[in-house]
């Protein structure tokens, strides 16, 4: 009876598998035959859709009526006046230290908040950005930076505070950052130079907005890891709510805070290279120029620049959270310092005549690899495009519009449930209703194939580090240096070696995309626990049987995750990648900002970036989601 009853009970799961592989099976014939049978020419887009004439009539109005409308005189025009008051004051504070009174202020910053070590990082790092002839540029990118911060912050904690303490909040915050997050970059500009202007003013708010998610996330995630019994404890003695926030909340927060503001500057800093499109001095303004040039070493120096930059404030953020200062050496410490500064009164240049560049060597070894790669770069891209890219975009442009849709539906079903499908089937129909459905098709191929290759090397390489300290440990700072890099300077080594074509765009998306996913991949296989590493091998498992029998089917949240996350990085390079003939929504966008008829069409193709974003991202997520529901 046993052995009966175990061979039933085991026929149920098996009758129940080849159900559902057997529906999966009818669905994917279902939509061939749709698709043989309803399939279209792949029609351009039309330039005159009602969301382009829409946006572009916003546009119409927003000029007309910039010096009467209230909107301007009482809000906007006054927000701009302020925001060019707060970039004044950093700008005269900074410059009117002069170089060597900026690095002494920041060496002694550096000491107070972060110990001797991150004080000689900091001031070697910015005695490198002068050496390297970069000293005022760095210095303007610092000012839009510490403006953008100071203004996330100052929104941003509250806002998170807020939405920890209040659920409401929280729940309507988390789909406008959302948003906020994955519209690219590049979208920003538009709408920010209409409503005000370019420069400065415009810049700061654009960067703002990239940045403050980051700010209003981690702090309400720091808020609301806050023990519960602490909080209790407090109010059982008295404690007001202001109390509670003020003497306990917020000092058993401060690691998270001060990772929130260290995110933050990240953020503001890979923006504001960005904003040098809308007249916005600094580093961006030199890449912006060495692009146009195709000058990859003067590109490779700005980026250079750019990654102290981030080395120095991340590491002083960084180490300021483990170490507690007192509040009078915090205060007078500098302070006397700066009084020091100002008293000798230093030149804003920086003083000396030796400088040294990489230019040079760059440029020669980007002719090198020209001259001698041709061949091998030529074949990679012939059979990367011809082979997977075309009849992938054909398939996509050809498919009809409710056909996608249904695809989208059914898949969601079966990943994520209801809720998932429901919200990737409406972003996809979304992508028709904004009459932009041929060039979404296009990127989404790009973006797909993009994420293909970036998921194989990111998992080659993240599993390798996991399995071996050493190569780890050599791997860590290229993907520092990785990530904090422009994605600007990603574009010229793609162009020199490949050409201005679609497959330079997946190229440079790729290299920006990787750093993350290599991170998430290793941190899921080394958090795999060692009690279940050591069994496998007691069993006898080989080193191949362990990876793939037990490490990564353990790690598959983390696997999932940086999926996620590799979409999300790929897309943010799209717009970026159609400065060299990616075309598709990058072009769109690109051309909306540059002309003003294509104004509408190019907010309207951010807007379809942000629909295929939340589309491939509800995917994902709810695959995870899930396939944790499925193990429990």
């Amino acid at each position: 009876m046993a052995a009966a009853t175990t061979t039933v009970s085991g026929a149920a799961p098996a009758r129940r598998r080849v159900g559902r592989r057997t529906l999966i099976a009818v669905l994917i014939l279902i939509f061939v035959v749709l698709y043989l049978v309803f399939r279209t020419d792949g029609a351009a887009d039309s330039d005159d859709a009602w969301a382009f004439r829409f946006l572009t009539d916003v546009r119409g109005w927003v000029d007309a009526n910039r010096d009467t409308s209230p909107v301007f005189l009482y809000g906007l025009n006054y927000l701009r006046l302020g925001v060019v008051v707060l970039v004044g004051a950093v700008q005269s504070l900074l410059y009117g230290l002069g170089a060597i009174g900026l690095i002494t202020v920041l060496g002694a910053l550096a000491l107070v908040l972060a110990g001797w070590r991150t004080a000689l990082l900091a001031v070697g790092g910015f005695v490198a950005l002068g050496l390297l002839d970069l000293w005022s540029e760095s210095v303007d990118t610092l000012v839009l930076t510490l403006s953008a911060v100071v203004l996330s912050v100052l929104i941003g904690v509250p806002l998170g505070i807020l939405a920890a303490r209040v659920r409401w909040v929280g729940a309507a915050l988390r789909p406008l950052l959302d948003v906020m997050q994955i519209l690219p970059t590049f979208a920003y500009l538009a709408p920010m130079t209409l409503l005000f202007l370019i420069g400065e003013p415009a810049a700061i708010i654009a960067t703002l907005i990239y940045a403050v998610p980051a700010t209003i996330r981690i702090t309400q995630l720091g808020i609301s890891e806050v023990s519960a019994t602490t909080v209790e404890a407090a109010t059982a003695l008295g404690s007001t709510r202001w109390q509670v926030l003020r003497k306990v909340r917020l000092p058993m927060a401060r690691p998270t805070l001060v990772l929130a503001v260290n995110q933050t500057i990240m953020m503001a800093l890979s923006m504001v290279v960005v904003t040098a499109l809308i007249d916005a001095p600094g580093l961006g303004l030199n890449i912006v120029v060495a692009l146009e040039r195709v000058n990859v070493g003067a590109a490779f120096d700005a980026g250079v620049a750019i990654v102290v930059l981030a080395i120095v404030l991340d590491r002083v953020t960084t180490n300021a959270a483990a170490r507690r200062v007192s509040r009078r050496l915090f205060l007078l410490g500098p302070l006397a310092l700066l009084i020091a500064a100002l008293i000798v009164g230093f030149s804003e240049d920086f003083p000396g005549d030796w400088r040294f560049s990489f230019a040079g060597p760059v440029n020669d070894a980007t002719k090198w690899a020209e001259l001698h790669w041709y061949g091998a770069t030529e074949a990679i891209k012939n059979v990367i495009t011809a082979g997977l890219l075309n009849p992938l975009e054909s398939l996509l442009v050809t498919t009809p519009w409710w056909l996608l849709v249904a695809v989208v539906l059914v898949f969601g079903l079966v990943t994520g449930g209801w809720r998932t499908a429901v919200i990737a089937a409406l972003a996809t129909a979304g992508l028709s209703g904004l009459g932009l459905w041929q060039h979404s098709m296009q990127t989404l191929a790009t973006v797909l194939v993009a994420t293909v290759m970036t998921m194989l090397i990111g998992v080659l390489l993240g599993v390798f580090s996991a399995r071996h300290d050493r190569f780890a440990g050599g791997l860590r700072p290229l993907l520092d240096a990785a990530q904090t890099m422009p994605s600007f300077v990603y574009l010229l080594p793609a162009v020199a070696l490949f050409g201005a074509t679609r497959f330079t765009a997946i190229v440079a998306a790729v290299i920006y995309a990787v750093p993350p996913v290599v991170r998430l991949v290793e941190r899921g296989i080394r958090d795999v626990p060692a009690t279940v590493v050591e069994a496998a091998r007691s069993a006898g498992s080989t080193p191949r049987q362990l990876l793939w029998k037990v490490q990564l089917p353990m790690a598959r949240g983390g696997l999932l995750l940086a999926t996620n996350q590799g979409i999300v990085m790929v897309l943010a390079m799209v717009v970026v990648g159609g400065l060299v003939g990616a075309g598709a929504l990058g072009y769109d966008v690109v051309a909306g900002f540059a002309q003003r008829e294509d104004f509408g069409k190019g907010l309207a193709a951010g807007l379809a970036i942000v629909l295929l974003g939340i589309l491939l991202d509800r995917l994902t997520q709810g695959f995870s989601q899930r396939k944790k529901v499925f193990r429990s």
